[in-house]
């Protein structure tokens, strides 16, 4: 890594160890593993809504801690681009980065900017629009009760490894019409090339996502289906088998790893907390409660890289220099106590949350209702089969993963009275 960055045209620019990074906090795994909100409290506390951080091997970049000003950034995209070709610090990035894959620009939805973003978001909120509600319900339903299945006469599950992981991605198998052989290699891939352990190749499994996705295009091409990529091929917005590729693999990581510890994280919250745990059986309503509150309090994805400086301006009286690299802190945004100064009176009947983001480079409708829909029925089915379901565990030992990004536990252990299996 270089001492000193330049931007695109040349001029110099900040590198991590000038005055506006003085005291740049280093973001590393180890630091959002159990207390993550303690940490943006202190974050706050030290540096205020915007915080001057260093991810992986020190590249300096703003942590946007406030939920006004997540809330401004993500409102004005001529000033915050998505177009990570703007970032000034290119030339000091090595090629093996561990967050390059989702750094660097793609020819994807996630980095189009204007007219070009309106019509590939447009597509791809029609292709989900496509989908049926009620019928995708049916068939998380069913795909929850053929898990449960799988470990239910054993009386004991890890349920994040063999439930709430599995679920979402296997309900978005049926809606791209993917084989769902496919689906164990590309849980494992997905999951490496966002939260990357100690011998991981991020770059390698994003590639084998990306080739698996190129294959299924191409099988639609001549097959297709009532089922999303075929939509995609199929849209006026005329896009291209590249486009599709990459928008579907945005759409997929979606819904897997985000979706996975929404479920997760629900499941936590009913069974370590006395507030929720008086309705385990039948209590419809406290599931939707437990639902919103995870948003608000446990959010899955905790932190989103980024938005770049369109130009010289500031931010929560922070000069932010053109090409400057913003992380947007959703997870501190949700937990600002200028918007939440109470917040132990809990997040109940209130959705302002920023979980989904915001502006239009949100999760595009009905994305986040088709979460909503996995995870509920995740949720219900498995209380309704396992009743009597407890974490094997003290509550306090639950280990959350060490990530920068996403906020999930490493396991969920339960016990439960054995029974049998529903299906055969």
């Amino acid at each position: 890594m270089t001492d000193s960055l330049t931007t695109a045209d040349g001029a110099p620019a900040a590198p991590a160890g000038c005055p506006a990074h003085a005291g740049a906090v280093e973001l590393n795994s180890l630091q959002f593993q159990q207390k993550t909100a303690e940490l943006y409290r202190e974050l706050r506390r030290v540096h205020g809504a915007v915080a001057p951080v260093a991810l992986d091997g020190g590249v300096p970049a703003w942590l946007v801690l406030g939920y006004r000003e997540v809330h401004y950034v993500t409102s004005n995209d001529q000033l915050f681009a998505r177009d990570s070709r703007r970032w000034h610090a290119w030339d000091s990035i090595p090629a093996d980065w561990p967050l390059l894959p989702y750094v660097g620009y793609q020819p994807s939805v996630l980095f189009t900017e204007g007219p070009e973003h309106r019509r590939r978001s447009g597509a791809i909120s029609d292709a989900l629009g496509a989908v049926d509600q009620f019928e995708l319900q049916t068939v998380c339903e069913r795909i929850a009760d053929t898990l449960i299945d799988a470990f239910v006469g054993s009386g004991e599950a890890d349920l994040m490894a063999d439930y709430a992981h599995q679920l979402p991605l296997l309900a978005i198998v049926r809606m791209c019409g993917l084989p769902d052989s496919e689906v164990d290699d590309l849980v494992h891939d997905l999951t490496v090339s966002l939260d990357a352990g100690e011998g991981d190749d991020p770059v390698a499994a994003y590639q084998r996502v990306q080739d698996r996705i190129q294959r299924l295009v191409e099988a639609k091409h001549r097959r297709p289906g009532p089922d999303v990529p075929s939509r995609l091929l199929a849209h006026s917005a005329g896009l291209t088998d590249e486009q599709i590729v990459q928008d579907l693999i945005s759409v997929i990581a979606a819904a897997q790893q985000p979706t996975a510890n929404w479920i997760g994280n629900t499941l936590r919250l009913m069974l370590t907390d006395e507030r929720f745990s008086v309705t385990l059986s039948g209590g419809r309503r406290s599931v939707g409660q437990a639902l919103n509150e995870v948003l608000w309090e446990d959010t899955p994805t905790q932190n989103f890289i980024g938005r770049w400086a369109a130009q010289d301006t500031e931010l929560a009286g922070r000069r932010i220099r053109r090409g400057d690299l913003l992380v947007l802190g959703l997870a501190a945004a949700n937990t600002d106590p200028q918007v939440r100064p109470d917040a132990a009176a809990g997040a109940a009947g209130n959705q302002a949350h920023l979980s989904f983001s915001h502006g239009e480079h949100q999760c595009p409708y009905p994305a986040p209702e088709l979460a909503e829909v996995i995870a509920k029925a995740a949720v219900e089915v498995l209380l309704d089969r396992l009743p009597d379901v407890v974490v094997a565990v003290d509550a306090e030992s639950l280990v959350w993963r060490p990530s920068i990004w996403m906020r999930g536990l490493e396991s969920l252990p339960v016990e439960f009275t054995p029974g049998p299996a529903l299906r055969g």
